[in-house]
């Protein structure tokens, strides 16, 4: 029985010494990068302090970039009458006094992504309403990639 016993014993280590063996091929690797904004290009829009006129349009440019694959991409504008925070650029913007919103602008949008993009530069026209209070807004931008990581640019901005 002893024998019998020892022999099941070492089968059974056996078995669970080969089953944690596998090919390095056969594992995926692990995304722990964060995906990047970029908004340095010449035409990208809007950059830090930009002004913009309210009943126009202007073309959201940005461009997101990611080392194993994009997931997708928001947009948040709000006003800042309050002047709290939200911006990652190291400049600030001269900031109006505090107000009241009374018809402020308010855009949150996102914007689908193919699947399998590593880069994507995103080109969307957006329109602002001529009836809505001027003055400080934030314009926030994420970027999460297909693993989950995010990553936000929040810059502020003045309508005119």
């Amino acid at each position: 029985m002893n024998i019998f016993k020892g022999g099941i014993l070492m089968l059974l280590s056996c078995a669970a010494i080969l089953s944690g063996c596998s090919k390095d091929e056969d594992k995926s690797p692990i995304d722990e990068t964060y995906p990047v904004i970029d908004i340095t290009a010449a035409n990208a829009f809007p950059k830090q302090c930009s002004e913009i006129e309210r009943g126009s349009k202007f073309t959201l440019r940005a461009t997101f970039s990611d080392n194993v694959e994009l997931g997708s991409v928001s947009v948040d504008v709000h006003h800042n009458f309050d002047q709290h925070s939200h911006s990652t650029e190291v400049n600030s913007c001269a900031m109006e006094a505090k107000k009241t919103a009374v018809k402020p602008f308010l855009l949150i949008q996102d914007f689908p992504l193919a699947p399998g993009l590593k880069q994507h530069v995103l080109e969307q026209e957006v329109e602002v309403p001529a009836d809505v209070d001027p003055g400080d807004y934030h314009f926030l931008i994420r970027v999460t990639d297909k693993a989950g990581w995010q990553t936000i640019k929040g810059i502020s901005i003045k309508l005119k």
